[in-house]
């Protein structure tokens, strides 16, 4: 009888750490670790101009790591070399690391499809493929910094002139 109660005992004591452990996973919702941004560049100068929009969706699997995907489309005008026009439309893959408050460490492999036509005579259509190691200084939803591009190719990159590039990022 004694061991009969003590099985009850136990078994009782599992369901309930069960049906605890259970409610505490309805109130956390996915949706609350997911953190939406991207951002915003405008270029003008004298025969150059770009627009560039780039948003992005991350998920917060720690304070310290997230990880998500940005969608990225780049328009440039350029009036001196060949009167050239180009269109950047893509995706990357990011991953950022905060050891400390104010300090977050990325990684973010891109790939761009290019068309870039020169007037109206030819078009160029190529991917090109990027890999970003960077460092970030953040405060609050804002981060700047600092990255740089692994496969950069000066002779094949169309987008950047050098493979260190700055960085803004904003997320909600």
């Amino acid at each position: 009888m004694l061991k009969t109660f003590y099985l009850l005992l136990i078994l009782m004591f599992i369901h309930l750490n069960l049906f605890s452990q259970n409610s505490e996973l309805d109130k956390h919702k996915f949706m609350d670790d997911v953190q939406f941004g991207g951002g915003f560049n405008i270029g003008v100068g004298n025969s150059y101009s770009s627009f560039s929009l780039s948003p992005s969706a991350i998920y917060n699997f720690s304070d310290q790591f997230s990880a998500g995907l940005s969608v990225t489309y780049v328009y440039l005008k350029n009036k001196s070399v060949g009167k050239s026009r180009t269109n950047l439309y893509g995706g990357s893959i990011l991953a950022l690391y905060k050891p400390i408050n104010y300090l977050q460490l990325s990684t973010e492999y891109e790939n761009l499809k290019i068309n870039q036509k020169y007037t109206n005579v030819y078009t160029i259509s190529q991917w090109q493929n990027s890999l970003y190691f960077g460092i970030e200084y953040v405060t609050g939803n804002f981060s700047m910094g600092l990255r740089y591009d692994v496969l950069f190719d000066k002779v094949k990159n169309i987008t950047n002139s050098s493979a260190l590039t700055p960085v803004f990022r904003i997320y909600f």
